[in-house]
């Protein structure tokens, strides 16, 4: 009785070794198919894209150039980004012309922004939401932005698009226009913005060509 008692657990042993063995290989041949689709999915794949592969995403992408030039320095910018990235242009333009003279356009300029004003534009961006990255450029008048890009701000919805700011001016930088449209466009993503001398903005190239190359828009 007990020899067949000690066979029969014998056999039971056997037959489990044998059911361990088929589901270890059944682990090591998962090489295959649903292995390769979860490398597929896994957000490291994502995070480790060559350089290029990012190059190749950003110029995919649909790129609008808007501008505000009283002294046509920011549209030299606007022109020379054009140059490397593409895209379109659009010139914010005011219904009624700032003063040809330089120091009325300065009394304009504060006056505006002491009442918030927003001047009327003459013209709109047609189809805005087919755009995904919004370059906007602007001098800087008494530390920020006119406030005619400020109109241009609040006529469109800008969520959930690239926004980078460039500016021309002649000592203060960007000032505080990237707070201003963080303000205004507070579901966009903003990058980092470039600020020229007006005097220098024909021999800005190579500032613009390394600020748009730091962003990742070109090689």
């Amino acid at each position: 009785m007990k020899k067949m008692l000690a066979l029969a657990l014998t056999l039971i042993m056997a037959l489990s070794l044998t059911a361990c063995s088929g589901n270890n290989s059944g682990v090591q041949a998962g090489n295959g198919p649903n292995v390769a689709a979860q490398e597929k999915t896994s957000p490291l794949n994502t995070k480790t894209e060559s350089g290029d592969q990012k190059q190749m995403d950003s110029t995919r992408k649909k790129i609008l150039i808007a501008y505000f030039s009283r002294t046509s320095n920011t549209r030299e910018i606007a022109n020379q980004i054009h140059e490397n990235v593409g895209g379109d242009l659009f010139e914010i333009v005011t219904v009624n012309p700032y003063p040809a003279d330089y120091n009325g356009t300065v009394d304009q300029a504060k006056r505006e922004q002491e009442n918030n004003s927003r001047p009327k534009l003459t013209a709109e961006v047609k189809n805005m939401d087919s755009y995904d990255v919004v370059f906007v450029g602007y001098p800087n008048w008494w530390g920020t932005m006119p406030m005619a890009v400020f109109t241009f701000w609040e006529g469109y919805n800008f969520s959930g698009k690239t926004i980078i700011p460039f500016s021309t001016h002649e000592g203060s930088g960007l000032g505080r226009s990237v707070n201003d449209i963080r303000a205004l466009c507070p579901q966009a993503t903003i990058l980092d913005g470039l600020a020229i001398r007006g005097s220098d903005a024909k021999n800005a190239r190579n500032d613009v060509s390394a600020w748009l190359r730091k962003l990742g828009m070109i090689n």
